[in-house]
């Protein structure tokens, strides 16, 4: 998921600047020795920070982190050749169920199940919308598709429900499905990495994937602390302590985007119109528990898609208690468990305003609830 332009260099330049802050911020934490492994996967800058392990024991751990990431890249890329895109181009023919992995399946299974609970507001089934925004490429082209094209396929309605799974197989009965786990699979790797770090015994780590952050353990005597990318400008909008086993993840107008005319068109796109979201900056979510990772890749999504109107209540939905969300004005509005967690940088942002009741409420969401009260809120 590489880019090639000038526009990614200076993004990325910026986010190094960034990320060299958050490693002034870890080592000022505690005594405990930091071991750092660095790479490019996903299309975005990897890290992952060991503390207090020897050097040898770290970088063996570390390593065998990017190999999974590199491993999970090849398999699931959304425009080159992958597993992914062998299912995509049989979908797209109509032809008979073709063989599926198991882990694939169930990734693609509960990223359905991600899909229900969400309204479908998250669609990984949109990859035709994706590409046809120009976002399945290495550069972003400015321009924007036919008014014709994205009502076709928004008429064509594809969801993740239009799957079927059966002995091994998968196959989907509408022949508009695309997938694209873009909104899944940095989540995905971060338990992933949690897994592999745990089984190596390494209980105190940080890993960040271009921003979607998993804390394993302290730094030293003290929490991980991280930053929130602020959406306008190189640096953090706040810093936050995050607690062991739990994950934060962000999504933004200011990550993959192209402007026409002045105005901005980023690659979150709303399933129900076939367009990209107006009106919000940036979303940021923490979640905890077995699933963490993938929770706080996915749970940005849709929220950031509901905007200013409806993002409370799709949080609640969604058993999201931390969340915050930057509007086109810069204006933030975040929950109370938020609030009570973040530290502004600065003069904290214009209005920022405590939204609403953020306790869960649905009772599908119960099960869910319950494993995070297993694991303990901070």
């Amino acid at each position: 998921m590489r880019e090639t332009t000038a526009g990614l260099g200076l993004r990325l330049a910026a986010f190094l600047v960034f990320l060299a802050g958050l490693a002034v911020f870890l080592s000022a934490c505690g005594p405990a020795p930091l071991y750092r492994e660095q790479a490019y996967v996903f299309g975005t800058l990897v890290e992952i920070s060991i503390a207090g392990e020897d050097p040898a024991r770290a970088r063996q751990a570390a390593q065998a982190v990017l190999r999974e990431f590199d491993r999970l890249h090849r398999r699931l890329h959304a425009w080159q050749d992958s597993e992914l895109e062998a299912l995509n181009a049989a979908f797209a023919r109509g032809s008979a169920p073709v063989p599926v992995a198991d882990d694939l399946a169930a990734m693609l299974r509960d990223a359905a199940a991600w899909s229900r609970r969400s309204d479908g507001l998250f669609n990984p089934a949109i990859g035709n919308l994706v590409r046809l925004w120009g976002f399945h490429a290495d550069e972003y082209i400015p321009r924007l598709p036919a008014e014709a094209e994205i009502q076709r396929l928004v008429a064509a309605a594809p969801s993740m429900d239009d799957l079927i799974f059966a002995d091994g197989r998968l196959a989907s009965r509408n022949p508009a499905v695309r997938l694209d786990l873009g909104g899944y699979a940095k989540g995905y790797a971060l338990d992933r990495a949690a897994a592999i770090l745990r089984g190596a015994g390494i209980r105190n780590a940080l890993v960040n994937i271009g921003g979607n952050v998993m804390a394993l353990g302290t730094r030293g005597d003290r929490p991980w602390r991280v930053g929130i990318q602020h959406p306008r400008r190189t640096g953090a909008i706040a810093t936050l302590d995050l607690h062991d086993g739990e994950a934060i993840g962000t999504s933004g107008d200011y990550q993959r985007y192209f402007e026409v005319a002045g105005q901005r068109y980023c690659h979150l796109i709303d399933p129900r119109s076939g367009r990209p979201v107006q009106g919000v900056q940036a979303v940021t979510v923490i979640a905890r528990g077995p699933q963490a990772g993938v929770a706080s890749d996915v749970a940005s999504k849709p929220l950031f898609i509901a905007g200013p109107a409806g993002w409370r209540a799709m949080a609640k939905r969604l058993g999201i208690h931390e969340a915050l969300l930057v509007d086109a004005a810069g204006r933030v509005d975040l929950t109370p468990a938020m609030a009570a967690r973040i530290r502004w940088e600065g003069k904290p942002p214009p209005s920022s305003t405590v939204a609403g009741d953020d306790a869960v409420a649905d009772p599908a969401n119960l099960q869910a609830e319950s494993a995070r009260q297993r694991v303990g809120h901070v």
